[in-house]
């Protein structure tokens, strides 16, 4: 049972590494990209941006799908790519945090998105630490003001959701900032989820989601950690703003219609192939939960048993 549990942990990794989840979600056929059942015009005209841990092999992978026809790409990661790539990369957020090398990458893939015609196709790669590598505080806040909010909410316990709508209510690109800066460019947006139920809007601080930002939600979050007194005045003044960042901007409803966002690797992906390799080894897979988080041993479901996430019972 050992070996065979070990087997089904191996195709539930395999099922969401990152060049498989490009492959089965990216389809080239002659001039055309094929993603999740749409169809894109291939005329030199692909761009490619991205940022998280994972982005590294879904870059190579579109790239080696895409061939010629990418022209252009920015990736902000850990790591590098291969030799004479067309796609640059910038490595920073050392500890998963950002830094002044993840700002210039942020900074570039902005203008990359901002020169983009309509006739482009912007390739938006998304995976788990894209929030870290794609900082770009709006001004007059600093990174090193961004960093110490975020710093202090994390160590007072706040929710990775409330640490991303502090996020975006601080940041040029997130909650739909990278779509607004690509507009009128097609954006597509492929995304390798690190947070349970894929909510869109919180993966990365979802800069391809389109999402009102609130001041008043923002100040809540921060007054309910004793936080509101201590943060930088350039902090207050941006929230002091009394309008949601994307409010009564007219051509808002034409970028939401040029944007789709598909969620292409995510822990539901992984229990569906440790399901299916359970079936092959002769036994009925269930799975209990896709969305059990929390420490293993004060986790409970089902019975009283207690597991860990994700959560797949073998009978």
């Amino acid at each position: 049972m050992d070996s065979r549990a070990r087997k089904v942990f191996a195709a539930a990794l395999k099922a969401v590494q990152p060049h498989t989840v490009v492959q089965q979600n990216v389809e080239r056929k002659d001039d055309a990209i094929i993603i999740d059942g749409h169809k894109f015009t291939l005329q030199h005209n692909l761009h490619l941006v991205g940022f998280g841990k994972a982005v590294l092999g879904m870059a190579a992978e579109v790239e080696r799908i895409m061939g010629d026809h990418l022209v252009k790409g920015v990736i902000s990661v850990h790591l590098l790519l291969k030799e004479n790539s067309c796609i640059k990369i910038i490595e920073g957020a050392k500890h998963n945090l950002p830094d002044t090398d993840a700002q210039k990458a942020a900074e570039e893939i902005m203008h990359l998105a901002s020169e983009l015609q309509e006739k482009d196709i912007l390739l938006v790669l998304i995976s788990g630490g894209g929030s870290a590598l794609l900082p770009a505080p709006i001004p007059p806040i600093t990174l090193q003001e961004k960093l110490d909010v975020t710093r202090k909410l994390a160590a007072a316990g706040a929710t990775i959701q409330e640490l991303n709508t502090v996020r975006r209510a601080l940041s040029l690109l997130k909650g739909g900032g990278l779509a607004h800066y690509a507009h009128p460019a097609q954006v597509v947006a492929l995304i390798l989820s690190d947070v349970i139920g894929d909510p869109l809007d919180l993966i990365a601080s979802g800069p391809t989601v389109q999402s009102e930002v609130w001041p008043e939600e923002v100040l809540s979050v921060l007054e309910r950690y004793n936080l509101l007194h201590t943060v930088p005045v350039s902090v207050k003044d941006v929230l002091g703003r009394t309008s949601p960042r994307w409010k009564g901007n007219k051509d808002q409803t034409d970028k939401a219609e040029h944007v789709l966002n598909v969620v292409i690797g995510s822990n539901s992906v992984a229990l569906m192939s440790a399901g299916r390799c359970v079936r092959e080894l002769g036994f009925r897979p269930v799975v209990l939960s896709p969305g059990v988080c929390g420490n293993v041993r004060k986790t409970e479901i089902s019975h009283g048993h207690k597991y860990s996430d994700p959560v797949l019972s073998i009978e």
